[in-house]
């Protein structure tokens, strides 16, 4: 486990750099009910930092297991208005918000897929208003994890403590293990965003994805497209990093152009439950059959929440140089996995992918080719030989990717 100096200096990086906030500032921290003792260093940094007030929300995963068993889909679905409204207060009072993600990646496995499908959908409907300030920025986010025994026993089966192995992991993930963190990750978003600030020159209007496992893919992307890297800017104009750890650059595909088929490299955990060697098949944007050995339920529900999960919201680039692809490790946990492989995601698109997008109203974002839904959802497609091109208006190409590397 994340301890002493090293949670100190974790806890001092999650405030400053992912939500950075602000002096008089509130802050949200939702946390698992066994890692108290992060919740409890957060919220130390965060008055280290001038926050006004701190409130935690627990979480377990072992109680809400028990309710999906026991309770029926109908009770499940109701969402109570408190809980909404308690999401929608931290916007309109301009907290920030914290998220430590410490999943058991099958943590719902003997829970039927549909049970889980019908309470994410209605979770993702009554608190829609809360996400979409979340993707647009109007409120300043990071998502973060730590270990727990269930997750570091399934990402490390065979060791004889491998809570202390993931919890090694995840500080390298973090730049921990490095002597001063918060300037170590002040270069690093200086890297990813001197490659977004190419990609905007560029000017692409389609991106083709190849690699041997089958994916040949063409992805158009939205009009007035915009590629953002690890800092992002808030609608109050403060800078921060919605994960932590993060290594890509992103932008938003073009709802209506996206042609071809994409293999899975990497098994996708969500709702406590593990897809694998999946894939999916678009013409024109919309998804019109997919396959998977593994979660083939989970899967079709996924795709079948609404028309937007139908659709990409997100096109993500990482190189095979990234330290979280270089140590080998499959983490089970999106957080992580994303940022070893180039990506792509079903669903919402974040408007601040589009130049002014925080501005535009939801009709305009969908004039621009911008997608929405009440979900979002990475996948990872990147390999060791992937190949990405960008394909301008004018026909001409260039290779931005190689053997699964960025070659610019």
């Amino acid at each position: 486990m994340i301890s002493g100096k090293t949670l100190t200096e974790y806890a001092r990086l999650v405030i400053k750099i992912g939500v950075n906030l602000q002096k008089g500032q509130g802050l949200e921290i939702a946390c698992p009910v066994e890692k108290s003792q992060v919740a409890q260093a957060l919220t130390e940094a965060a008055y280290e930092f001038g926050a006004k007030i701190v409130r935690i929300r627990w979480e377990s995963e072992n109680i809400n297991r028990i309710n999906y068993l026991n309770a029926s889909a109908e009770d499940l679905k109701e969402i109570p208005k408190w809980f909404v409204d308690s999401k929608n207060y931290l916007v309109e009072k301009g907290f920030c918000y914290v998220a430590v993600s410490a999943d058991d990646p099958s943590a719902y496995k003997d829970v039927p897929p549909e049970k889980i499908a019908v309470v994410a959908k209605a979770r993702a409907k009554a608190l829609k208003k809360f996400s979409d300030n979340v993707m647009a920025n109007g409120i300043r986010w990071c998502v973060v994890s730590v270990p727990t025994l269930a997750w570091a026993k399934q990402v490390f089966p065979n060791s004889e403590d491998p809570e202390k192995e993931l919890s090694n992991a995840i500080e390298k993930a973090m730049r921990l293990d490095k002597k001063n963190p918060l300037n170590v990750w002040e270069e690093h978003i200086r890297t990813l965003d001197s490659r977004a600030q190419y990609l905007n020159n560029q000017r692409f209007e389609y991106l083709v994805f190849k690699n041997s496992k089958g994916t040949n893919l063409k992805v158009g992307l939205c009009d007035d497209h915009t590629w953002t890297s690890a800092k992002e800017r808030a609608k109050d104009g403060v800078e921060f990093v919605a994960n932590m750890p993060t290594e890509e650059v992103f932008t938003a595909p073009h709802r209506l152009k996206a042609d071809g088929v994409l293999f899975s490299s990497m098994p996708l955990c969500e709702n406590g439950q593990i897809v694998d060697d999946f894939t999916i098949t678009f013409k024109k944007g919309k998804i019109v059959d997919f396959s998977a050995k593994k979660g083939y339920e989970t899967l079709k529900h996924l795709i079948e929440t609404d028309e937007g999960t139908k659709r990409l919201g997100e096109v993500a680039l990482i190189g095979k140089s990234s330290p979280i692809a270089k140590s080998g490790i499959l983490f089970y946990n999106t957080l992580f996995d994303e940022n070893a492989s180039c990506h792509l995601a079903i669903g919402k698109a974040y408007p601040t992918t589009v130049k002014n997008g925080d501005k535009l109203t939801i009709k305009e974002l969908k004039e621009k080719g911008l997608n929405d839904s009440a979900e979002h959802i990475d996948f990872m497609i990147g390999t060791k030989d992937l190949s990405v091109t960008g394909i301008k208006k004018d026909g001409s190409e260039t290779v931005i990717f190689k053997n699964g590397e960025w070659s610019i």
